[in-house]
Order: structure tokens, then sequence, then C-alpha cells
């Protein structure tokens, strides 16, 4: 059995802890069981029980608010943010006080409730990276917002309160510090060497290969060399480009094929583990954001697909460090179907 080590990320710059000797099969990943909902408020026929969409892709002749939709925007009925209000700044003594202006959405991927994501073909999973492109654009509008971040929770263990297949969108009035710790990493390094992290990522991954799952004519999955979580896996577009609402239709439609084979993979190797898909992308085009104007050069955005089986302990919440059970190199081999439990 392959010795514990230390790997650094240098991206998300944290040290994660590969402990073999803790190694699960990956039968062993046992999924959390979902809590049953009575009433399904995302279902075809339920619109009256969300707040109004604010987007919809639907079948033609159909009505805002009424069934025929394949993919529905609506805010959040519990936002962590709100739209209305004054974007205010002050100080509380020593400490710093913004008020929470923001948007908070939900995208409701599908009208049935007992499909997932990865269950829809192609085209359909790209009406859904569609929607989230069209949602960016709108909201790069209002000028309060300087970042927004789109995230996919899927069963209880990944925060998931509702089985039905959905993500979420917030647009925030500051650039978060994890967000601009990565952008930070990134202008350094191309500083130094002239050359983008992502693209040196890239190049490395290919030329090594042992941790590559797939790759189609524009993006590469692969699981990151410091991979924090088991089974942890990233996807890179091949074109440079920070901005996710940049993508062309065509690469819309790569990237939900991408995402079907990864997810499938997983349900295949770990039995429909949850997980958090995570879609990463440059701030807005601000003047109070100039200072990130060299991402057209440094930065790409980007997709995290991290499985969720343990909570936070001690030693990631005290250390902020990660201990892994296995290798990327050894569950790129699973996820690639190479290895059999």
């Amino acid at each position: 059995m392959p010795l514990p080590e230390f790997r650094r990320d240098p991206l998300h710059h944290v040290w994660v802890v590969f402990a073999p000797e803790r190694q699960r099969r990956p039968q062993d990943y046992a999924p959390a069981v979902r809590n049953a909902e009575t009433i399904d408020p995302f279902a075809e026929g339920n619109e009256r029980l969300t707040p109004p969409e604010v987007f919809a892709i639907r079948k033609e002749k159909t009505k805002a608010n009424e069934p025929g939709w394949n993919v529905r925007v609506v805010p959040n009925r519990y936002p962590a943010l709100r739209v209305e209000g004054q974007l205010e700044a002050s100080p509380v003594g020593l400490y710093d006080r913004i008020t929470a202006v923001g948007a908070h959405e939900v995208i409701i991927e599908m009208p049935d409730s007992n499909l997932a994501l990865e269950d829809l073909p192609v085209p359909r999973i790209a009406e859904v990276l569609t929607a989230y492109r069209e949602r960016f654009i709108d909201l790069d509008k209002d000028t309060r917002f300087q970042h927004i971040y789109i995230f996919k929770n899927v069963g209880p263990s990944a925060g998931a309160s509702l089985a039905h297949a959905h993500s979420q969108l917030v647009a925030l009035p500051l650039v978060p510090p994890a967000i601009e710790g990565k952008l930070l990493r990134a202008r350094a390094h191309y500083e130094t060497k002239q050359r983008s992290l992502f693209a040196d990522i890239l190049h490395t991954e290919r030329t090594d290969g042992a941790r590559l799952v797939a790759e189609n004519d524009a993006y590469h999955l692969f699981c990151p060399y410091a991979s924090r979580f088991p089974f942890e896996m990233a996807v890179f577009p091949k074109r440079h480009h920070p901005d996710f609402a940049s993508c062309a239709p065509n690469e819309l439609l790569y990237l939900a094929e991408v995402l079907k084979f990864a997810l499938l993979r997983l349900n295949a190797v770990l039995e429909k583990p949850g997980y958090n898909l995570l879609l990463h992308t440059a701030p807005l085009r601000r003047p109070n954001t100039e200072r990130y104007a060299s991402t057209r050069y440094d930065y790409s955005w980007h997709v995290e697909i991290v499985p969720r089986f343990n909570s936070f302990a001690g030693f990631e919440i005290g250390l902020g460090a990660y201990i892994n059970t296995i290798y990327p190199e050894e569950a790129a081999r699973f996820l690639r179907g190479e290895a059999h439990a």
C-alpha cells in the first residue's frame, strides 16, 4: 500500500493528506438516504408554489409560470441575498459591514421530479447550461454585483434540501476571499512564468495521463493532483477564457457531454453519491474589480465535481487542510473503468 503523503494544490493553495491506510472500497462510500418531500414545489404543474420565473426555456405557445417548460429559473423563496435595497458599506468598530444585496436564484433543471441531470439527453443538459449563461448575462447588467457563482447540491450529504434536480445561483456585491485567493495565485503564476496556471495544469495532466478521466473536443475531465475529496473531478476548457458567459452554443453541448459522462461514472463507481457541482468564473467587469483585469490572460472558468461522504471535523476546520483516503490516480482508474472493486 502506498505511504501517506502531503500534496499541495497550486490553485486552491491547500494541503491534502493522502492516507491510503484509511481507504475504503468504492462501494463502501454509501450515499446518504434522502428525505422524501410530500409536495414537490419544483414539479411541473406546481408553478404556483414558487416565485414567478425570471427565465425559462419553454415549449412553443406556453405561458410563463404555467406547465410546458424544460428549464425554469425562479428567485429562491428563502434567499441568502436580496435584490431589493441599496448597497452600503460601513465600519462597525474594528469590523466591516456590507448590506446583503445580491441575487439568489434556483435553476430548476427539468419538469420531472424522478430524473437526475445525468438522465437527460445531452441537448437537454445543454439547455440547463444555457440557462446558467443567460442568467450570467442578465445579472451582469446590475452594477451592484461583482461576482456570480453557480452551484448544485445533490443529496443530503451535499446540503440538498429538495430531491428535485436543481442548481442555485448567487450574485454577490463582493469577490469572496476564497475566489480572490485563486485569482491572485493565478496572477502570480502568470507574472512569474508568463503562462496561465490553468494551461500549465492541463499540460501536466495531459503529459502525465494518470489522473485524466476523459476528454472531448472542448474539455478535459481529470482528478486533481491534490484532490481534497475522494473521487473529486475537475473540468477545464481547452480554449482559455475567463468568463463562462462567453461560451458558444457548441461549447455548452460539449460541456453537457462531459458532465453527463462524469456523473454517470460517479454513479457507476460509487452508487449515486451525494455531490456538489461548482461553477467558477472570473469576477464581473467593474471599476471596483479592475484589479482582476489580468484574468483575460491568467484565469479560466472551470467546474469542480466534489462527491460528499463525510462532514468536516477538527483537522479540516482547525488547519484548513484535508484528509483524502484515495489517491487521484487510483480514483481516475476507477472512473475510467480500468479498475474494479
